[in-house]
Formats: C-alpha cells, sequence, structure tokens
C-alpha cells in the first residue's frame, strides 16, 4: 500500500475507503531534526518547512520548533526579526535526553537504573562498564579512569 501525505494526515491508498492516518507521535519533531541535521547552518523556520513538503502550515513548524527547543533538541538564535534553528544533538543525543527525562520524572532513581541495567544484555552492559570508565573528556583524553572511579581491574570486577 502506497502513502500519499496530506497536511497532517498521511492518506493510504489501497484500502477500501482511503482512510486517513494520523501522523505517529513524534514523526514530525523526527523530521524537523532530520532537515536541521541536513542543513548547511542556522535556517529559519520557513527553510525547515519548505524542505519537510507537503502542506504543513508555518505556525506547525513554529510550534514543533519551540517544543524541541524546550527539550533542548534544537537551538535558536536571533537573526532578524525572526529566528534561526539548528539541531543541537544528533539522534544519539536525542535518545539519552529521552532516556534522562524517563529518569529525572521517577522517585527511586538507583531502583530504575538498577532495572535498566540488569535488563540489559551482556553486550550493552560490557559497553555500558567500557563507556562508564572512560574519563569525562571522552575516549580521546585516554584511559585512566581518574581518582573517583575504580577500574574493573581494581573491584575484581573484570571483563
Amino acid at each position: 500500500m502506497a502513502a500519499r501525505r496530506e497536511g497532517d494526515i498521511v492518506r493510504v491508498h489501497g484500502s477500501p475507503d482511503e482512510r486517513p492516518r494520523r501522523r505517529g507521535q513524534g514523526e514530525l519533531e523526527a523530521q524537523v531534526l532530520a532537515a536541521l541535521r541536513q542543513a548547511p547552518g542556522p535556517v529559519t523556520a520557513a527553510w525547515v518547512q519548505d524542505r519537510i513538503g507537503g502542506k504543513l502550515a508555518y505556525t506547525t513548524v513554529m510550534t514543533i520548533l519551540t517544543r524541541l527547543q524546550a527539550k533542548r533538541a534544537v537551538t535558536r538564535e536571533r537573526a532578524g526579526r525572526s529566528f534561526e534553528w539548528r539541531a543541537a544533538s544528533d539522534e544519539a543525543g536525542l535518545a539519552a535526553l529521552r532516556m534522562r527525562k524517563v529518569l529525572d520524572g521517577e522517585a527511586d532513581r538507583e531502583a530504575v537504573l538498577a532495572r535498566f541495567v540488569t535488563a540489559l544484555s551482556p553486550d550493552d552492559e560490557r559497553l555500558l562498564r567500557d563507556l562508564l570508565v572512560l574519563p569525562e573528556d571522552g575516549p580521546e583524553a585516554g584511559a585512566d579512569p581518574g581518582p573517583d572511579r575504580v577500574s574493573d581491574a581494581e573491584d575484581g570486577a573484570g571483563a
């Protein structure tokens, strides 16, 4: 079945009555972020609207950009009487923001983190352990875990 976009509705062809399908939650945000990541630099809402295509209203694009700014997924800077926008993060960064938001909404952070870690696959757990021993400046700063972190060899939990 082919789909055709019409404004905020996606029409699915091949169904007997061609009933419109509403966009999924976050679908427009993902489209806006994808457009911003492909932009040559900071761009206007009109630029984003043009790249997304369809019959999306300018005000809808502005609403999405404003919501993404509140989520710290985009930044804006004044350009005359309007704003220019840019993506603040890539897909991985946005996923991390969502995970942090969920964690911040829970009363027992320790229990949530413990359950999260115990549900990881062995490969993901190993990756997480490796990331936790990296210096805060990232992997390019060296592999020394620093004074506040204990390496696997020191705590006896070797991989």
